[in-house]
């Protein structure tokens, strides 16, 4: 297992740098850089302006920025935020906390919920569940993450059950330990049952579908047949076989998580990793913007390999080799 995931992290090494090349020569698709914010200044004299130039790196050829940056996220350095004046990394680990922690919890949210729920109305099947159920799958799958974001904000601001926007409140540093954790899981309860209602609606359908294909298998027969208990050959031998394929597909579910916490984020005022790209990119933030387009990456690659991982566990029949 060791050289396997060995294996696969060198192996992204040359992808992420590819990304990182595609999201530098998108940002340079927009005409202009950070400094033409500041040269239609008139308090900004023309001698600050090529002074900053020369520090960002910016006088250079397009071509001199990349491998320069390159060289220097290579050994950790990923340059500094033209916007925050402090270094890219420093900025992005600030966020990506918050990205993590409501990515996270909505994952863990929606499999806790959809795999039960699909369980149970694969096995009642065509019943009153099953098919309300349904409706709620599909109408939770129609309904556009920005909308759902919306019509909750909408919903905090009439209501005062939930905070509007932000992942704190104002006393959050005067607070103690426990009362930190409490306040900043108020704020996280209506991003994630947004961002989570989707995925609950997806795997509902997918695990209802992949258990009632299981269940028809000459080996669920079988053991039926043999006289084990209904309960024991639904959760023992069926749904093991059944959750399989959506052990699969873990990392681009960990992956459109993170594009959905983006809007989330955006209509919420949550502080993540995709909000601070959106400003990075609104704001010519070349560095940023890189950085934050390496680490979605990252994180993209590592769910898939998590996702690898884990399927290999559950399933004896899958070797690393």
């Amino acid at each position: 297992m060791l050289r396997f995931i060995l294996k696969r992290l060198l192996l992204m090494v040359p992808l992420v740098i590819g990304i990182s090349l595609l999201s530098f020569c998108v940002m340079q698709l927009a005409p202009g850089d950070y400094l033409d914010q500041l040269r239609g200044d008139p308090q900004i004299r023309p001698e600050t302006i090529e002074r900053l130039s020369q520090q960002y790196g910016l006088d250079k050829p397009k071509a001199t920025q990349y491998v320069l940056w390159l060289v220097n996220a290579l050994q950790g350095n990923f340059g500094p935020s033209f916007t925050y004046k402090i270094g890219v990394f420093e900025v992005i680990m600030q966020r990506v906390y918050y990205t993590l922690l409501l990515a996270v919890c909505s994952l863990i949210f929606s499999w806790s919920i959809a795999i039960p729920m699909g369980i149970y109305i694969a096995t009642h099947r065509n019943g009153l569940a099953d098919r309300l159920m349904n409706f709620v799958a599909f109408a939770g799958i129609s309904l556009p993450g920005f909308f759902v974001a919306l019509l909750a904000m909408k919903l905090a601001q009439q209501t005062g059950w939930f905070p509007v926007g932000g992942a704190s409140s104002p006393n959050y540093e005067q607070m103690s330990w426990l009362g930190k954790v409490r306040d900043t899981g108020w704020h996280l309860l209506l991003p994630v049952l947004v961002l989570g209602t989707r995925g609950v609606s997806g795997l509902m359908r997918q695990m209802r579908g992949n258990l009632l294909d299981v269940l028809s298998e000459n080996f669920i027969m079988a053991a039926r047949a043999r006289g084990l208990a209904e309960r024991g050959v639904v959760l023992k031998h069926a749904t093991r076989n059944a959750i399989n394929p959506l052990i699969t597909i873990f990392g681009y579910e960990l992956s459109g998580l993170l594009a959905g916490a983006a809007l989330v984020e955006i209509v919420m005022s949550w502080p993540g990793l995709g909000r601070l790209l959106l400003e990075s990119v609104t704001g010519r933030d070349l560095y940023v913007a890189m950085g934050a387009f390496v680490m979605g990456a990252t994180l993209l690659i590592i769910g898939n390999l998590i996702a690898d991982v884990l399927l290999a566990v559950t399933d004896p029949r899958i070797k690393f080799s």
